[in-house]
């Protein structure tokens, strides 16, 4: 079954850290870019970070300085590190990759579930 498990959202207070993770299941293949993405309460779905196979990264403006996102290809596994949190981080953050359903030729966009963050002042 396809899918994407994300883990390691939570509380903490501003200025700490929280590592999240996104494991794809393994029959998503031939994995191009990965990122993460977030929504807060009563706002659009914001990109956060993104990574592309060959290790170039973007980041929004917003977490620049303080994010970063890295990647397993062996596990198929994308992470983000998150420092110096602020209460205006609190969101739900969804992961998402780029690749191809074993046994297909289609390449698609897959999505977590979410994971909370919320950041206490």
């Amino acid at each position: 079954q396809v899918q994407l498990v994300e883990s390691g959202g939570g509380l903490v207070q501003a200025g700490g850290s929280l590592r999240l993770s996104c494991a794809a299941s393994a029959d998503i293949r031939r994995i191009n870019g990965m990122g993460w993405h977030r929504q807060a309460p009563g706002k659009q779905r914001e990109l956060v970070a993104v990574i592309t196979s060959g290790g170039s990264t973007n980041y929004g403006d917003s977490v620049k300085g303080r994010f970063t996102i890295s990647r397993d290809d062996a596990k198929n596994t994308v992470f983000l590190q998150m420092n110096s949190l602020k209460p205006e981080d609190t969101a739900v953050y969804y992961c998402n990759v780029n690749g191809v359903l074993a046994g297909t030729l289609v390449r698609r966009d897959y999505w977590g579930q979410g994971t909370q963050v919320t950041v206490s002042s």
